[in-house]
């Protein structure tokens, strides 16, 4: 593995930030931690960058163990959320600060500013003041100034935090695609290797290979977008993936679960143990009246939120609030309406 982090335990005073985070990366694979504020992903961040010393715990890179190397020496390349641009140079100097810290001659160096300015989108734009920027346009010359030297590994923290949700949605497809091609003009074949964080879910799985959900100074789960969304498997995952419908049973046989709303049938659980069940946004159809299904519920319509392309129905059924996403094209009564619903087995998943 390209960089290992070995039972990391971090704690300020007495409170723990971190509880045995084991971790692996592969060399040119983007890595985001995802999680709330104060889950413990900075204080991550800053081990394997070298800003902060763990508790205990080891940090490899390429089978070195690195965990008391200076900062300095680690040839590692950071995007902060506020920047970091140095006001009183153009962005050409700002992109070639790194490259004059290795004493490259002065060709060299004018021709990786150049390369990567065309890399960010910002080509022609060498002779700018920073002042004159946007805040797109200056989150741009921060990664081109990390990406110049080369580094070994890139870390960047909440790099887009501080722009407008429209911008953000540009830039989160960007950075992959210059995360991406950006290895082989840095002499990396391999891909940059990068530790991206951030608490935002659309963003972590836009830019990341693979995502690591973190809760209170544990990894959650870690998994490729597709795996996490399609897969969470803890009740906190699922909700701060936005899930909402997490119901108790009990397993009655190997395919079914006895809850609150009623028996459901489920794939794989063990009869007699309890199990946490979600039910997931997309599992609801609407029956006609007469229709019958598996996992068919009766639920009251209480609220319709629309969304564009899809709506958000609220409905409660024995007590239970849950919320499903329904095609705009569905034609749904007024709320306090009694609905026949059927929900996918497929996407009743226990966790």
């Amino acid at each position: 593995m390209f960089l290992e982090l070995r039972d990391i335990g971090k704690s300020f005073g007495e409170k723990p930030v971190l509880r045995g985070v084991s971790l692996a990366l592969a060399a040119g694979e983007i890595v985001v931690l995802l999680g709330p504020s104060g889950c413990g992903k900075t204080t991550l961040l800053r081990i394997i960058a070298g800003l902060e010393t763990p508790d205990h715990g080891r940090v490899h890179l390429l089978s070195q163990d690195i965990t008391g190397l200076p900062i300095h020496r680690r040839d590692f390349g950071f995007v902060f959320q506020d920047y970091a641009l140095f006001p009183h140079k153009n962005v050409a100097q700002n992109v070639a600060f790194g490259l004059r810290m290795q004493n490259l001659p002065q060709t060299a160096i004018q021709e990786r500013v150049t390369q990567v300015l065309a890399l960010v989108g910002l080509a022609g734009f060498g002779e700018r003041p920073i002042h004159e920027l946007s805040g797109g346009e200056q989150q741009r010359v921060a990664l081109a100034r990390s990406l110049a030297p080369a580094p070994r590994l890139l870390l960047l923290d909440e790099p887009l935090g501080a722009l407008d949700r429209a911008l953000r949605e540009q830039l989160m497809l960007e950075l992959r695609r210059i995360l991406k091609s950006a290895g082989e003009m840095m002499g990396r074949p391999e891909g940059i290797t990068a530790v991206y964080v951030t608490h935002d879910q659309a963003e972590a799985f836009a830019i990341a290979d693979r995502v690591a959900v973190m809760n209170a100074g544990r990894l959650e789960q870690i998994g490729t977008p597709q795996d996490l969304y399609g897969r969470p498997t803890t009740p906190f995952v699922a909700r701060f993936l936005g899930m909402e419908n997490i119901v108790q049973g009990t397993a009655v046989t190997p395919d079914r679960v006895q809850t609150a709303i009623g028996g459901l049938a489920v794939e794989g659980v063990s009869p007699g143990e309890p199990v946490t069940l979600l039910l997931r946004p997309e599992a609801a159809r609407l029956l006609a009246d007469g229709d019958t299904a598996v996992n068919h519920i009766t639920a009251t319509l209480q609220e319709v939120s629309f969304r564009g392309r899809y709506q958000i129905i609220t409905v409660t059924t024995a007590g239970v609030v849950l919320k499903f996403e329904m095609d705009t094209a569905v034609t749904l009564p007024p709320p306090g309406t009694p609905l026949q619903l059927a929900l996918a087995v497929e996407s009743v998943i226990p966790l």
